[in-house]
């Protein structure tokens, strides 16, 4: 089941870096930025995480809890959270369960083949566990600063 916006999410668990689970209920009480992204360590995903990484602060004092989320395995997120030094936890979706979830595997065309690949898209969920706004296919560039605007007017209207 695809969430839906302004539709609570469904119950689901899955396992980030850090040892931490996260299921939509354990985060209630809490604004959660979920961002999905194709691959640790490329260039747009590298930049896509410091920018986050910078942000965090301000994340963080709007009241919102940053999830990275990706196909890599526990290790390549663990080896990325270090070089980058991100204050956040990355989640291993290796089964692509959340990736089918929320719909962000797309064909895609790379070097001239036809490869399944995550788009790159990004979840706000509210304090309630509710879906309040989502970013499919976007650029990189000013994508962090439009989640956070979304997530300081979340936090006005509450």
């Amino acid at each position: 089941m695809t969430p839906a916006v302004n539709k609570t999410l469904p119950e689901f668990e899955a396992v980030a870096t850090g040892g931490v689970k996260f299921t939509p209920q354990a985060y209630l009480g809490h604004t959660v930025v979920l961002y999905f992204y194709p691959k640790d360590a490329t260039p747009g995903c590298t930049t896509e995480a410091m920018q986050f990484r910078d942000q965090h602060k301000a994340f963080v004092k709007a009241g919102a809890v940053v999830f990275g989320v990706s196909r890599d395995n526990m290790n390549s997120h663990e080896k990325f959270k270090t070089n980058l030094e991100l204050p956040f936890e990355l989640i291993a979706d290796t089964e692509e369960k959340l990736c089918h979830m929320f719909g962000v595997v797309k064909n895609k065309i790379m070097y001239g083949k036809k490869v399944k690949g995550i788009e790159r898209s990004t979840f706000l969920i509210d304090p309630e566990g509710v879906l309040r706004a989502e970013w499919r296919g976007i650029k990189v560039a000013g994508h962090v600063d439009d989640v956070l605007k979304a997530v300081k007017l979340l936090k006005k209207a509450a």
